[in-house]
Parts: C-alpha cells; structure tokens; sequence
C-alpha cells in the first residue's frame, strides 16, 4: 500500500520536522508531510507542483506546469511512517495538496505511529472516513472563497461547512486577499453557523512585505467581527521555500 507524496527534489519525499507556520498551532514544533494532487485549483495557491502538472490546463497565475516524475513520489505507508517517526516530533501535520483523497492509506499510515499528535489540513470539500477521524486532533479546514478562482459548488458546499462547524476540532482558515473578501466570510460563518472563535483570517501572500501590508487592515477587520488573524510564520522564517 502506498501514498502519493510531493517531492522537495526530485526522488525526495516532502517529510520534514519544523513549526507549524499557521493557525492554532503556529509556532508549535511539528513533523510535515506533504501529499500530492488536489481536487481544487486555486489560482494563488503556493503548492501548485502537487496539482499543476503538465497537461494540466486549470488557471494558476504563474502558468507554470510541473514535471509529474519530478514532483510525485509513492511510497509505502511502512517507510512514509518510518520517516516521519525518525524526526522525532510528538505532532505531525499532514497536508498537501488535498490529502483526503488518500485517506484510506491515509489511515494505514497513521495506524504505525500511535501516540502522535495528528493535525490534517484540508480545503473541506472531502469528508474523513471514521478510520481517520478517530486519529485527528485538530482539523485546520481552508474553505476556499470566490477569489481562488474555484467554482462554488466544488469549493464551498453547504453540508461540508455545516459538518466542520459542528466540528469543535475544525478551525476554519480564509485566506484573505482583498478586505471584501471578510464579508464573505462572514457570510458564510452566519449561512452555516461557524463560531466565530474558530474562524482564522489568513493574509495571501508569499513574501513578509505582502504579508506585512495585508495583515495592517486584515487585523482591525478581524477585531472587529471577532474572528482570529493568523500569519504565515514560515513565510518570515524561511521564505516560499519547500520542505520549511
């Protein structure tokens, strides 16, 4: 059995120890691996070698195509778990890419590290089967908003965000491009009861005097509606670099 990874070169998997750079857990010391293909296409998204591969003609502002051999890696769950245990960490966060879609080997993997701490980030399109949801501690759920480019019946479905807000380990991330996109937001926390104490603002961006200039009038926004402002901690820390 084995799960399809992103690469950090090529023939290397994305499994690496760092802190968590968003969220709740921003700044904790964590164990990554990154998961490849995604079943959105986010325009701004900052992964795109897990998705935009060649031949693949979904909209990314870069238009760059990833090499698939370059960028893909599968290995067996045994060796995935195995790597992720020698680096030590007592919480591992899975993210991709969409790593639900794999949440059948998913599962398998996480079975050979008992005891870890489980963090899965997700855009919430995919519902968790029960045999990974019985090992997730924290749910870091990116509903994507109408400026990522996806049509709103993949990205934003109605029963999706009902089940995450009814999730008390779900915490909801926007990411925030322009100030109007707060009113989406709320929106969305008051169609679907959302607490607002889970619902994290989130500044796009991939360089520190983007972030800078954004989380200026993200912060007061989020006071105001009693939401809670996250940064990209790794962004500062080692730039849009992968395995950081």
């Amino acid at each position: 059995m084995t799960l399809v990874l992103a690469t950090q070169a090529p023939g290397e998997p994305e499994i690496f120890a760092s802190v968590q750079g968003e969220g709740p857990s921003a700044g904790t010391p964590v164990a990554f691996v990154r998961l490849s293909r995604c079943n959105l296409a986010c325009v701004w998204c900052d992964t795109p070698y897990t998705w935009h591969f060649d031949g693949d003609a979904r909209p990314h502002r870069s238009a760059a195509t990833f090499a698939r051999r370059a960028n893909q890696l599968e290995l067996g769950v045994a060796d995935v778990a195995a790597r992720i245990a020698a680096l030590g960490q007592k919480r591992l966060v899975v993210t991709g890419g969409e790593p639900l879609l794999q949440a059948g080997k998913l599962a398998a993997m996480l079975d050979l590290l008992p005891g870890m701490a489980v963090e899965i980030e997700t855009n919430g399109t995919v519902m968790p089967p029960a045999p990974v949801d019985a090992r997730v501690t924290q749910y870091n759920v990116s509903p994507k908003l109408a400026h990522s480019g996806n049509p709103a019946d993949l990205a934003l479905k109605p029963a999706m965000l009902a089940h995450w807000a009814a999730d008390e380990r779900a915490f909801l991330k926007f990411v925030i491009a322009a100030p109007g996109d707060v009113d989406e937001v709320s929106a969305l926390a008051g169609t679907h009861a959302i607490p607002p104490q889970r619902i994290f603002l989130m500044p796009e961006g991939t360089t520190s005097a983007t972030l800078h200039e954004r989380l200026s009038w993200l912060a007061p926004l989020a006071m105001e509606r009693g939401y809670r402002v996250t940064d990209r901690l790794h962004i500062h820390l080692f730039g849009d670099t992968r395995g950081t």
